[in-house]
């Protein structure tokens, strides 16, 4: 593998002598996200050049742990050899639809997640990226019911476009780009005493299963099904956010199915095409797809989306979930990674206050958000990616592909331990 490395090395050949690192730094720092550059550089971030697996090598050799996965994106691990095979024969034969014509991929990736998806959701609409999946499923909402009104949940994140960024409930996101979309409001997650009151009069109600980017925030069971019922009292359409916990993620093929509910709209993207080719999708039912677009075909459209090589590999990636029964490994996987941070959870009660997740979805809530600026950057140098949640800082999440091993979750446990120690030891109590 040393040698595949250097390979990559001279593939992308620092510039003017200076190493990958310092010429990719600057690069960032003067031409991407200046203040994210240094935020990354002094986390000692390095430069990623290779990957496979549940593994990522940096630009001298040394291999990480992927316990952050792209925030969901490699269900599958990096570069699948399935999904890259399918998608490198379709480059042989068409990229990009042209739009004017019948793509047969298109077609059979519809059919193929209406066979997976819960219920009657049957027709979808395939785009490049969870925010956009959201945009058109409020525009679906809104369109099929004649009502405005969009209901979501503090702490939730759907999104950076301003559709999506209206019903995630976070202020430090959203205030510099008021007025965001007029009648959107947000409300508590998990609770279900106000629910009819705030869903009078809307056109739908997004919510996630588990709020990933909130912190990992698991519902009780039945939670959503107490969202179905009031959703079908008010006739607000229920939008199932499966962005991030959809396709196996939880431990279900979508967390909807652990209250057995079926939404009337889920939105779809990161480990939908296995973490090759960028793709999104929502599903609808046949009904609401009808009185929103029935009359008008062209209402709402992608000039990218569900392109021949997105869809070869969303079919390549929903194989794989299926025959390697990515499913029950992600629960198997899921109870001993739980277990084991609970374990570290209980030895060093003063850094970690909580641990909770679903499946291969786990959060390390700290007691104060300082400690992460210290574990995160020495599970790094022990060789494991791990990230915050963006909506709660104190949050550390861990999100392995669903192919990870029981030695690799090992191994993981035990980086964070050392992590938490070293923290522990840093800073003491704060």
């Amino acid at each position: 593998m040393r040698d595949v490395i250097e390979g990559r090395e001279e593939l992308y050949g620092a510039a003017d002598g200076r190493s990958l690192a310092d010429e990719t730094y600057e690069d960032y720092k003067r031409f991407v996200n200046p203040p994210l550059a240094r935020v990354m550089k002094l986390s000692g971030s390095p430069v990623e050049t290779w990957a496979q697996g549940s593994t990522i090598w940096d630009q001298n050799g040394k291999a990480y742990l992927d316990f952050a996965g792209g925030y969901g994106v490699f269900t599958l691990g990096h570069r699948h050899p399935k999904v890259v095979a399918a998608v490198r024969d379709q480059l042989d034969r068409i990229a990009l639809s042209g739009k004017t014509m019948f793509n047969p991929l298109l077609g059979r990736a519809s059919r193929r997640l209406a066979e997976l998806a819960p219920g009657d959701l049957e027709i979808s609409f395939w785009c490049n990226s969870g925010t956009e999946a959201i945009e058109g499923a409020i525009k679906l909402a809104r369109a099929a019911t004649g009502r405005a009104k969009i209901v979501g949940t503090f702490d939730a994140y759907h999104g950076k476009t301003i559709g999506a960024l209206s019903v995630s409930g976070r202020e430090m996101f959203q205030a510099p780009f008021r007025p965001l979309l007029a009648d959107s409001i947000c409300i508590a997650y998990a609770q279900t005493d106000d629910l009819d009151e705030a869903l009078a009069g809307a056109a739908a109600f997004v919510v996630e299963p588990v709020q990933g980017e909130g912190g990992v925030n698991v519902p009780p069971e039945g939670y959503l099904r107490k969202v179905r019922e009031a959703c079908d009292r008010t006739g607000a359409l229920f939008i199932a956010d499966e962005v991030q916990t959809g396709l196996g993620r939880c431990g279900y093929t979508f967390a909807c199915n652990r209250d057995d509910v079926v939404p009337d709209v889920m939105t779809l993207a990161k480990g939908l095409s296995g973490g090759v080719i960028p793709a999104g999708a929502f599903i609808a039912r046949p009904g609401v797809w009808q009185r929103a677009f029935g009359k008008a075909p062209l209402l709402h459209t992608s000039t990218f989306g569900g392109g021949e090589l997105a869809c070869a590999s969303a079919l390549a990636a929903i194989d794989v979930l299926v025959e390697e029964r990515l499913v029950d490994a992600a629960r198997e996987r899921g109870a001993q990674l739980m277990s084991g941070v609970r374990e570290i959870a209980h030895e060093y009660p003063g850094v970690i206050r909580e641990v909770r997740g679903l499946g291969l979805l786990v959060g390390v809530e700290l007691t104060h958000e300082g400690y992460g600026g210290w574990i995160i950057p020495e599970m790094l140098k022990g060789g494991v990616t791990a990230a915050w949640t963006l909506n709660q800082q104190r949050v550390i999440r861990l999100e392995p592909p669903l192919v990870v091993s029981a030695s690799e979750v090992d191994r993981a446990i035990e980086v964070l331990r050392v992590g938490v120690a070293t923290a522990e030891q840093k800073l003491g109590r704060l």
